[in-house]
This record gives C-alpha cells, sequence and structure tokens, in this order.
C-alpha cells in the first residue's frame, strides 16, 4: 500500500503555494499551486543534463557554471561530482525556502551538496546573472537551466526571458569560447533547435535513456 504524502512545509509565493512533501526516507515532492515540480524518485533527466554538461567541460582547468534553479539539489550534485576541486558555481534561486530545505530535510539527499566549497547559492533571477556576464569581461564556462518549465511551455510566455532569439543572443555573449548551454525541456522543440543554431550554437537534444518519463535535454555549445 503507497504511503500517504507528509507536509513538511510550505510557503506562499507568486505563482502559488510551494510545498515540501515527504512519504519515506528519502522520498520527496516540491509542487506549487498543485502542480508537481520535482521528485526525489523520478529526476534522471535532471541528472544527465548536469552530468553531460560538466562532462564536457572536463579539459578546462578551472571551470565556472551557473545553474538556474536549485531545486532538491540533485543537479547541484550531479554537476558537483563531474567538475574538479577548484570549480566555482554559482545557483540562482528566486526563493530563499528552498535552500533552507536543501540544508535541512533534503541535505542527506544530495550529501550537502549547497554546503560544498565551490558553491555559492544567490537568491537572484538567473536572467540577471545571465545579462550581468554578458555586459562584463568574465563570462560563465557552463551555464545550465533546470527549471520546471522548459523552451516549448516558456515559449508561450510574454517577454521569452530565456529561450527566444534575444535571450538566446545574451546567454551567447555570457559564454567563454567554446561555453555550454545546458537546458532541461519537457519535450523536443524543432523551433528551439533552429534558435539556438541561429544564435550561434551547435546543439543536440535528446531523451536520457532510462527514468521516468523521458523529459528532454538540449546540449549547445558556443560557436
Amino acid at each position: 500500500m503507497t504511503r500517504p504524502w507528509q507536509e513538511l512545509d510550505a510557503v506562499d509565493t507568486e505563482e502559488g503555494r510551494l510545498l515540501l512533501l515527504k512519504r519515506a526516507e528519502s522520498d520527496f515532492l516540491i509542487t506549487v499551486d498543485g502542480r508537481v515540480l520535482m521528485n526525489s524518485k523520478a529526476n534522471r533527466s535532471e541528472l544527465v543534463l548536469a552530468e553531460e554538461a560538466c562532462k564536457a567541460l572536463s579539459s578546462h582547468p578551472a571551470p565556472r557554471v551557473l545553474i538556474g534553479g536549485l531545486g532538491m539539489g540533485c543537479t547541484l550534485r550531479a554537476a558537483l561530482d563531474n567538475l574538479p576541486k577548484n570549480a566555482k558555481v554559482q545557483v540562482d534561486e528566486l526563493n530563499p525556502v528552498v535552500i533552507d530545505w536543501c540544508k535541512g530535510p533534503l541535505k542527506d539527499l544530495t550529501a550537502n551538496a549547497v554546503s560544498d566549497p565551490r558553491v555559492n547559492v544567490e537568491i537572484t533571477d538567473v536572467v540577471k546573472s545571465i545579462q550581468k556576464a554578458a555586459e562584463s569581461k568574465t563570462k560563465w564556462d557552463a551555464i545550465i537551466l533546470d527549471l520546471y518549465q522548459g523552451p516549448t511551455e516558456a515559449e508561450a510566455k510574454t517577454g521569452k526571458p530565456f529561450f527566444g532569439e534575444a535571450a538566446l543572443a545574451r546567454t551567447h555573449k555570457a559564454l567563454s569560447k567554446g561555453g555550454i548551454f545546458a537546458v532541461w525541456g519537457e519535450d523536443p522543440d524543432q523551433a528551439f533547435d533552429r534558435r539556438l543554431e541561429k544564435c550561434g550554437f551547435t546543439a543536440r537534444s535528446f531523451r536520457p535513456k532510462s527514468g521516468a518519463r523521458r523529459h528532454t535535454i538540449w546540449l549547445a555549445k558556443k560557436r
């Protein structure tokens, strides 16, 4: 018999009520306004996203990585496991309570990834960090967007802050030569593929071979 979910914490946000739920020792769920954002038992695509992006930096002596979205910290953990000791990782998260969760009830899930000395967590919109790098000489070697809305859904919204042509051009400027732009999404999107190519990226998309629902991952390299 499936055990019921237990509410560990909740906070009201602009997008609705954000909940952290648990029903077993390592079975966690985060929802917002009733929508599932992430599940600790079904996160294969998020792990592959970070693994592949960071493996592409294997020859870099001291990579600088920007991650948009902390979530349960699983993407961060996967990134750290594939980066050298002198790497620098910044994670941008909008909700402070998510950081508290990753340092508290979710800590053991990721071996306390947020406390790794390579990590700096900022309470900010990742768009601002991308814009800052685009306008400065200090660039990112990889930008990883692990948001709960991928290109297809986000493109339907006004502003297109991440995946429209203007946003992709900004991301291109924010990356170092040969830098990696990695994106998590729900489903394949050929229009997004074309925009990446048009904005100066050599890109490929694929679905992880295992896991629950096979989401889509984009790996794009700055030309």
